[in-house]
């Protein structure tokens, strides 16, 4: 296919590849691997282009695993499935629900590829839950010597923590198997409260529904709560209706906070009055639908975006350095702070690895430069023992993800083992894991 100038969707990296491929199926992803080896370029698989880093930058072929989708396999009775790497978490929840079935958890934006959300530790928020990583229990990779490998706890085991959450630099996953769970509603209960507050009691706060976060607009004193808790697939439903979604979507979610961020970008003085407006009468509502209407929202005022976990104790710190920062720089900030956790769990790049973890996550309005003030919160983030998202912005390299990381050496020796001259890297790969 004749390659074309690809963009993200942040507009933050952009490439024109040597050529574009769109195999359907896992043997055409070996024989486009093996055509990419013969004419010593490098390939990369690419997803929905939502990440804001390079992680699926393709200078040489880049794979667009489009074709690459659907429901493969399912069992009703476990609930385990089995998706094509290029299927976008959106269509697999419909997918999913036909079966009586759903996510575990999902994040609040699900237009990736589950292949893409899976090997940037995409996650969303819940005490007891981890990110969607941890609900994969096998998967079939195309390796760079021309196999397909099936990978899992039992078959090719000493890979398994590495290929759960490979970076695209272990190989390109073609399918993937997932634990669902069956169908059930959320109960979203979403309003504001004073921010010093629920900064205070966040370690106990964040356990006190099944999925707790919060998003706080600087220059404000108030804290937008979303509190999420799961009720069986026959629970009453009570789904926002066509127009106030319209309205609270659309328009206001979108459609007049494009307008706010544009206004604010050439005049930045009135961003503080807007962000108390929005502080003070948006985000209230209670609604009770499918876990996977509610998850999930739509996003489309472009932002830049960096995200990072910390331990869960030090979100109250952060957040207040994080206002201080913000205010002794006179810096007019429209996007919020969002603010959610995570369970521990065993997965060798996970940013949850070892530790109960909140994540943070800083946004800017993509026609303003974010540039100072992503320095500055990564200094924070970083000085609170931080691992940043590997699909978001930041500054990190090898050398110093290395410690942060306790078995960091032992993935990039599965990376050496599989890839060893690597097919599959990119400037991005080779500063965070080292060329």
């Amino acid at each position: 296919m004749t390659a074309k100038r690809w963009r993200n969707w942040a507009r933050t990296e952009q490439v024109t590849p040597v050529r574009v491929e769109r195999p359907a199926s896992g043997d055409e992803v070996v024989d486009a691997i093996a055509r990419a080896r013969a004419d010593g370029v490098p390939v990369k698989a690419i997803g929905a282009g939502h990440s804001f880093t390079g992680i699926a930058v393709a200078p040489g072929v880049q794979l667009d695993l489009t074709d690459l989708a659907g429901l493969t396999a399912v069992d009703a009775s476990t609930g385990l499935v089995t998706l094509a790497a290029g299927t976008r978490l959106r269509d697999a929840s419909a997918l999913l629900h036909e079966h009586g079935l759903a996510f575990e958890n999902l994040g609040d934006i699900d237009v990736q590829s589950i292949s893409g959300a899976v090997s940037t530790g995409t996650h969303g928020t819940g005490r007891a839950f981890g990110g969607l990583a941890t609900q994969l229990r096998a998967v079939t990779l195309a390796t760079a010597d021309g196999r397909l490998m099936p990978i899992s706890a039992t078959e090719n085991a000493e890979l398994w923590p590495a290929a759960r959450l490979g970076l695209g630099a272990l190989g390109v996953l073609v399918d993937l198997a997932v634990q669902t769970v069956p169908a059930f509603v959320l109960a979203a209960d979403e309003h504001p409260e004073p921010l010093d507050a629920v900064l205070d009691d966040w370690p106990h706060r964040s356990a006190q529904a099944d999925h707790v976060e919060f998003y706080w607009f600087p220059h404000t004193r108030f804290a937008l709560t979303r509190n999420n808790t799961r009720l069986p697939a026959d629970a009453l439903r009570t789904p926002v209706g066509p127009v106030k979604r319209w309205l609270d979507d659309e328009l206001l979610g979108n459609g007049l906070y494009e307008v706010l961020c544009r206004i604010g970008s050439i005049a930045p003085g009135t961003i503080p009055a807007f962000n108390r407006l929005a502080s003070g009468v948006a985000f209230t509502r209670q609604v009770a639908d499918y876990s996977h209407r509610v998850f999930a929202s739509e996003r489309r005022v472009r932002f830049r975006e960096m995200e990072y976990s910390v331990p869960l104790d030090a979100v109250a710190s952060v957040m207040r350095d994080l206002d201080r920062v913000i205010e002794q720089n006179g810096w007019r900030i429209s996007f919020p702070i969002e603010v959610r956790a995570t369970a521990a769990d065993d997965v060798w790049l996970s940013t949850a690895h070892g530790r109960e973890s909140s994540y943070i996550a800083v946004h800017r309005y993509h026609r303003e430069d974010a540039r100072d003030y992503l320095a500055a919160a990564e200094a924070i983030l970083r000085a609170h023992d931080g691992r940043p998202h590997w699909g978001k912005l930041h500054t990190r390299s090898a050398a110093d993800l290395r410690p942060a990381y306790p078995r960091f050496d032992d993935f990039v020796a599965v990376r050496d083992r599989l890839d060893p001259d690597r097919v599959f890297t990119n400037d991005y790969l080779d500063r965070v894991l080292g060329a």
